[in-house]
């Protein structure tokens, strides 16, 4: 799966089976010089005024390849972690990684950095492919400055953003650093400003994906947020905007990097990152894998891959997979895995709200999202973090020409005063907005139930949904017949005006006279049906009023 250059061999063959335990490497046959990281400036000017051109570009082509120097290198392996160029050999197919600015050195002339110059300037960038398909890349360097941020290691990085944008490719970062280098001051801050100004400019356009490979904090870590897509590795990589000694100093806190912005607290708590994988080469795997979900650009389809799961396919254990019972809880993930191509589901931040799932599947090899309600998880409710997790999966979805299946099993939002000061009607809005102003194919499976407002929110008919159905488990009502008894009649003929709720309202059919869903199916048929709806669906063409951007309840 993974693709090794010979230079890089020894070292991964044993990083992979026990979790990246330091390797010896066997050194190149470059300048002694190199392994003892001799700055280019302490070379004698009569000497390099004496040395050929050709002997000194090699000499200076290998100072780049080796960073900050084999001691530095080994300190990085000790740690578990992969070099900058390493992760890009085993990210990258073999051979396909063409470097840009190889020899840029930093500008800066003040505490003594005019003597440590190395070419390259901690950071990695260039193009390659994923599978055969064109990305953009950098992948910053620890061995050289800690990979600090500087204007030229800025400007590099700006570069290949650019240039992405230029020919309609994504950008995948691989960020290992310690923050702008404090040296060059403000110039380190403005680098750090192009950068974000550039990810809000391509946001939308290419997708954007963010490796932490290691620390990435203070103004750095906004970079990574305002990409599309964050993988952590667990125990080596942070993303914290003060460390532990700031916040023991102003709050009092003891806390350690890991408890304030490991990988765990990122994907479990605060829903920063979406991924968190056991070692370097898991995240670079699953990097690899997900790439192949999403298009280049807002301008590509998703990419197609070949099937041998028929579109035909009925799988009969769903028509017993709801409970009768509407109160015992089941796993959507078995609803899911049994509906598109091959159980594939490529779940994204399945730690985070897991009332909610989200995650790209593919429906006769072309790539879907999913947007699903879990009801093993508070009953399938809708709450803050479900609402915001699942907002910014559809309008991804919609920026890439991505549909967009909806399995419903929601009996209403979250209810509770944590949930009303946290904003639940702000944030709850956000899920609503994004299915409104969504364009591209949405398909809706009402498996169970739909209750109240939060019926409305999951991708109805009335938000332009295009194909929506029922199954026969399905109960489509302002609220459950228990609670809708004692509010209409007050507590009177509960038992048998409760049975005539259930009747009437308990099911699908009211809401298929009025066309609010366009058929009650069978949950065997499901596969089939959705398949032809995306057929049809394909060339589908809607646009949105015309306006400078939407005010998203933010």
């Amino acid at each position: 799966f993974c693709f090794i250059t010979h230079s890089s061999h020894q070292m991964l063959s044993r990083l992979l089976p026990r979790n990246l335990k330091t390797a010896n490497f066997r050194k190149l046959a470059l300048p002694s010089a190199v392994f003892n990281h001799t700055p280019r400036s302490q070379f004698s000017a009569a000497t390099q005024k004496k040395e050929p051109f050709s002997v000194r570009l090699q000499r200076l082509e290998a100072q780049a390849l080796m960073g900050g120097g084999q001691n530095r290198i080994d300190t990085q392996h000790s740690k578990g972690k992969l070099t900058a160029r390493e992760r890009i050999d085993v990210l990258l197919d073999p051979n396909s990684f063409i470097e840009y600015d190889k020899f840029v050195e930093h500008r800066c002339v003040d505490f003594g950095l005019e003597k440590q110059k190395i070419p390259g300037d901690g950071v990695v960038t260039g193009e390659g492919t994923i599978n055969g398909r064109p990305v953009f890349i950098f992948s910053q360097d620890f061995t050289v400055f800690g990979g600090a941020l500087s204007e030229t290691h800025a400007e590099k990085i700006c570069k290949i953003m650019d240039k992405a944008m230029l020919v309609g490719a994504p950008v995948i970062g691989l960020n290992d650093s310690g923050g702008a280098r404090i040296q060059e001051g403000v110039a380190a801050l403005a680098g750090y400003a192009e950068v974000f100004q550039r990810n809000v400019m391509a946001s939308g356009v290419i997708p954007q994906l963010s490796l932490i490979m290691g620390p990435c904090a203070g103004g750095a870590v906004y970079s990574p947020a305002i990409t599309d897509y964050i993988f952590m590795v667990k125990n080596t990589s942070h993303l914290f905007v003060t460390g532990p000694n700031v916040v023991k100093t102003v709050t009092h806190e003891e806390v350690t990097q890991e408890q304030l912005g490991g990988a765990k607290t990122h994907t479990s708590k605060s829903g920063v990152a979406h991924l968190a994988l056991d070692n370097e080469m898991e995240a670079l795997a699953a990097m690899r894998t997900f790439f192949d979900f999403i298009p280049l650009s807002n301008k590509e389809q998703p990419p197609r891959r070949v099937t041998a799961d028929s579109m035909h396919r009925q799988d009969s254990v769903l028509d017993e997979l709801v409970p009768a019972d509407p109160n015992t809880p089941y796993d959507m993930r078995d609803v899911l895995q049994r509906v598109v191509d091959d159980s594939n589901f490529f779940e994204i931040m399945p730690d985070f709200a897991k009332n909610i799932l989200i995650g790209f599947a593919r429906m006769e090899g072309r790539t879907v999202g999913v947007v699903a309600n879990q009801p093993k998880e508070l009953a399938g409710c809708l709450d803050i973090d479900a609402s915001v997790k699942a907002a910014r999966f559809v309008r991804f979805c919609d920026c890439f020409n991505i549909p967009v299946i909806t399995f419903v099993d929601v009996p209403g939002f979250l209810p509770g005063t944590a949930q009303e000061y946290g904003g639940i009607i702000r944030h709850g809005a956000k899920l609503l907005y994004a299915y409104a102003e969504c364009t591209v194919p949405k398909l809706t499976v009402i498996t169970r139930k739909a209750y109240g407002g939060a019926y409305d929110v999951m991708s109805s008919k009335h938000l332009r949904g295009d194909v929506n159905y029922a199954w026969d488990t399905a109960e489509i009502a302002v609220m459950g017949a228990k609670g809708a008894v004692e509010i209409i009649f007050r507590n009177k003929n509960v038992e048998e005006e409760t049975a005539n709720y259930e009747k009437n309202f308990s099911n699908p059919m009211s809401a298929a006279r009025r066309g609010f869903v366009d058929d009650i199916i069978k949950p065997s048929t499901t596969r089939t049906r959705l398949c032809r709806d995306l057929q049809m669906l394909r060339n589908k063409e809607l646009y949105n009023p015309e306006k400078k951007h939407g005010n998203i309840p933010l």
